[in-house]
């Protein structure tokens, strides 16, 4: 068995793993599960790939991100190791050629989405496999307690007593004490094992601005802050207005979200890569999956829904360890749209299951049927045949989606594809009878060497090159010979997929959790409330990110707009520290009046720890009471 450090090495051309890298893969490696929390950036997909090369057998991923999985596959094979991607809108004839590969093959690494991993055929096909290691990637999506529950995540668990001896894998950058605990249990973990690398990021300066302009600022913080930037808005169109703005004051800047075509969004991503582009605007469509080191600067325009979205979405800034700013721009108008948005999030249980029998009729589903089955889906002409509000729509369908009936994924492009489905005689016949589609079958043949036998990725624009004709005209051809019955032809997906996860039933027995749903709805409303309380308290805040995760003891950051403010008034950030901590102390044993607490220190310090209680007081860590002092706990 090659070392990690020698297949680390091998491909990657590292000398040495980053932080926690090596120790999570020597705890798989000795066949114990293990959760492992790595902030982003923190180098996640090292720490499941060295195992897999280092062992026999597939290793089987597990994510809810198709564009990111296409990503890591594609990045792989240019490496020259073996891995395949099954999701939604596949041809199923693609789909068993890679199941074949995995079972008989060198594949090495299997990603699969959670829902493929609930199909019972898939499960049977898995069974056949040589399973390494079974890894979860985004695993907080498998917690109720957590900010993007997937249900299917769930149904994880039941393949592990089919491969009693692997262990698991888990992964996520951001998770709160519940969560942690959660996604142990859920993936039946048979001992507690977590590495946890600190959230701490001491090169990122966390700043909000009360600003009731935002346009203005969002500009002198680029034009003060050289370098390659990313700027999130909440919604499609500003996207476009934000760029332009930027543009208009000759700064680089593109947009960026879901609805753009694939190989639009593929020319933007990569202009800003190679620094082509300097400011991306976007909604939080962009940015998963990228390892752009030197990103300076993250703006939010728009307050986040949750800190672990913010966390992660500011994150990607200055992953090259230099130091870079994450800024949030917040007005009053903010926290009523997030209130308001709440409440368009959690609509009635009757609009529920009026958006449920809808989808059915829109995409001709009976009942009974559906079970598995992947659609293209446009939302805003979906509601817009049904008359129904696309924002509350949409709602609809994420309740129905954590409720385990469908599941929603992002746009991917998938090629066309053809197979032929005719021996070389019953060909030949046919192209005797059909003359004018001799020409189109003899192009496949020659042009895709193997199509006669496996299916196969086509190009229909380079067909017609070649047979000087149209796309359209070779389409149709091919749509011909689909309906005859000679080839199997797939057109190209570049849709959002929708899937049926369970069988169309009457909505009479659409079974929607009640006590689940409040559950997260009231979750969903504390997580609202935390994101305010960031925006609004005046406490470090990167303690406050902190605290959030779990790491109660942390120290102020000296670098925030918080901290930079007290600096500004005299108080460094280590006498800060060093009174402070005495300050608790005392006031966690006894509560003190204010003569009685400064005279605890020496005289000459007066100044400074009345400057400190001061801080103290407006961050919220000491309340006052009849005249004395107590630290708030």
């Amino acid at each position: 068995m090659p070392t990690p450090n020698e297949i680390l090495k091998k491909y990657w051309g590292f000398d040495k793993f980053r932080p926690s890298q090596l120790d999570i893969i020597e705890s798989v490696l000795g066949g114990r599960d293990t959760l492992a929390l790595l902030p982003t950036g923190g180098g996640k997909s090292i720490c499941f790939q060295v195992p897999a090369l280092c062992l026999e057998g597939v290793t089987l991923v597990v994510s809810p991100l198709i564009a990111l999985m296409k990503d890591q596959v594609q990045n792989l094979k240019q490496k020259n190791i073996a891995a395949e991607a099954i999701f939604s809108g596949l041809h199923k004839r693609e789909v068993e050629r890679i199941f074949d590969n995995c079972t008989f093959g060198d594949t090495k690494i299997l990603y699969l989405s959670p829902e493929r991993l609930a199909n019972p055929d898939a499960i049977e096909r898995i069974k056949q496999m040589k399973v390494a290691i079974l890894v979860v990637d985004e695993a907080h999506c498998i917690s109720q307690w957590g900010y993007d529950f997937r249900p299917p995540y769930l149904k994880i668990a039941a393949i592990r007593p089919f491969f009693p001896k692997i262990p698991v894998l888990a992964l996520t950058a951001t998770a709160t004490k519940e969560v942690v605990q959660d996604i142990q249990q859920r993936l039946e973990f048979s001992v507690n094992n977590i590495f946890q690398k600190s959230f701490s990021r001491s090169n990122l300066s966390y700043v909000v601005f009360n600003q009731e302009h935002k346009d203005p600022k969002m500009l002198d913080i680029l034009q003060k802050v050289k370098g390659s930037a990313v700027v999130y808005v909440k919604n499609r169109k500003k996207t476009k207005d934000i760029s332009q703005y930027l543009l208009r004051h000759q700064i680089s800047a593109d947009f960026y979200h879901a609805g753009l075509e694939m190989e639009e969004r593929s020319k933007k991503q990569d202009n800003w890569i190679n620094n082509k582009t300097r400011v991306m605007v976007s909604t939080n469509a962009f940015g998963m999956g990228i390892d752009k080191p030197d990103v300076r600067t993250v703006i939010h325009l728009d307050l986040p829904e949750s800190l672990e979205a913010y966390f992660q979405e500011a994150g990607r800034a200055g992953r090259d360890e230099a130091k870079a700013y994450c800024v949030l721009l917040y007005n009053l108008s903010d926290k009523i749209q997030l209130e308001r948005n709440f409440i368009l999030s959690f609509p009635e249980i009757d609009e529920i299951k009026n958006t449920y029998r809808a989808l059915g009729s829109y995409l001709q589903l009976a009942i009974g049927s559906g079970i598995g089955e992947s659609f293209d889906f446009e939302l805003n002409e979906f509601a817009l045949n049904f008359k129904l509000e696309v924002a509350k729509t949409y709602s609809c369908l994420k309740v129905l989606e954590q409720s385990g009936w469908i599941a929603l994924n992002e746009a991917i492009k998938i090629p066309s594809s053809v197979t032929f489905l005719v021996d070389k005689h019953q060909l030949y016949d046919y192209q005797i009878k059909n003359e004018k589609l001799d020409l189109l079958i003899r192009t496949l043949l020659r042009l895709y060497q193997g199509i006669a036998t496996q299916i196969m990725s086509i190009n229909e624009f380079q067909i017609a090159t070649i047979c000087k004709s149209t796309k359209e005209l070779i389409i149709k051809g091919l749509n011909l010979l689909h309906s005859d019955k000679i080839i199997d032809y797939s057109k190209q997906k570049d849709k959002p997929q929708l899937v049926f996860v369970r069988e169309r039933v009457d909505i009479s027995h659409l079974d929607i959790d009640v006590a689940a749903y409040n559950f997260r709805k009231n979750r969903h409303k504390w997580r609202i409330e935390k994101v305010i309380s960031y925006a609004e308290t005046a406490h470090c805040r990167s303690r406050q990110l902190l605290d959030y995760f779990g790491e109660e003891n942390s120290t102020n950051c000296g670098v925030c707009d918080i901290c930079l403010e007290r600096k500004k008034n005299s108080v460094s950030n280590n006498e800060f520290n060093t009174y402070s901590e005495k300050i608790k102390i005392l006031l966690e044993k006894n509560a003190l009046n204010l003569e009685e607490l400064v005279n605890s220190f020496a005289p000459k310090r007066k100044d400074m720890v009345l400057r400190t209680i001061e801080f103290l007081i407006d961050e919220g860590l000491i309340f006052q009471e009849k005249n004395k002092y107590a630290w708030n706990k």
